[in-house]
């Protein structure tokens, strides 16, 4: 979109371009707190996507869209890791889960079933749960800094390995946390496979989950983030 002296039209882009804006900030408060507003987000987000205009180069091969994303996500990221939006209960609760999970995968020999890591912890099945709700902010840097903004054609498993280099050794290193990444989602519960796939594969927010497996959207979220607390307790170790 041009203006009448040939110039970019701002105004223009930024009104075309809002509905990205909130698509990803709905889709980035599945791992955040109840406490993040989804508005202040979109705001984070419009300036990204400002940054991104006075940035883009059509020279560079890239399009647009595929540039503001990755502008308009990292915008919205630094702003979450300049402020204290994380409890440090919260923190402890998500290492408390991980810590049991790895303590009964060990003890079993396979994926412990979600009552079973209630009874880990020594809670009730309903306080654990409401721990997940609770713990969902400390997964945010996990797996969205891995994202790759060029690899839009990609599979999300793709998408989450970091950038490869020349270097012998960084290529080995990646390999093989692509192979342990890929292991480690295979051995979720069948239905937490499907919540991933559709979530980061397919681009749906935590509503239209909900809708697909007929429960509650709070119930999308716990699982999301015990799927989440499981690849990071397996990760940990690579």
């Amino acid at each position: 979109m041009y203006t009448a002296k040939g110039q970019l039209d701002r105004n223009a882009l930024i009104k075309q371009y809002q509905p990205l804006v909130r698509k990803l900030a709905h889709h980035m408060m599945a791992k955040l707190p109840p406490s993040v507003e989804v508005d202040d987000l979109i705001q984070v987000g419009l300036i990204g996507l400002s940054d991104a205009l006075s940035r883009y180069e059509p020279s560079q091969g890239v399009q647009f869209e595929t540039f503001a994303t990755q502008r308009i996500r990292g915008a919205m990221l630094d702003e979450l890791r300049g402020s204290d939006w994380m409890s440090r209960s919260s923190r402890k609760g998500q290492k408390d889960i991980e810590a049991a999970m790895r303590r009964l995968e060990h003890a079993l020999g396979r994926t412990p079933l979600e009552s079973e890591i209630a009874t880990e912890m020594g809670l009730p099945l309903v306080e654990y749960q409401s721990l997940l709700s609770k713990v969902r902010g400390t997964q945010l840097v996990y797996l969205e800094d891995m994202h790759r903004a060029d690899d839009d054609d990609d599979s999300y498993l793709d998408r989450h390995i970091a950038d490869s280099s020349t270097d012998p050794l960084n290529v080995l290193r990646d390999q093989r946390l692509r192979e342990s990444l890929v292991a480690a989602i295979k051995a979720l519960p069948e239905r937490e496979q499907y919540i991933m796939s559709m979530y980061y594969e397919q681009d749906m927010n935590l509503k239209e989950i909900a809708a697909v497996l007929d429960v509650t959207e709070s119930r999308i979220c716990q699982l999301h983030s015990q799927s989440i607390a499981r690849l990071r307790a397996k990760m940990r170790t690579h």
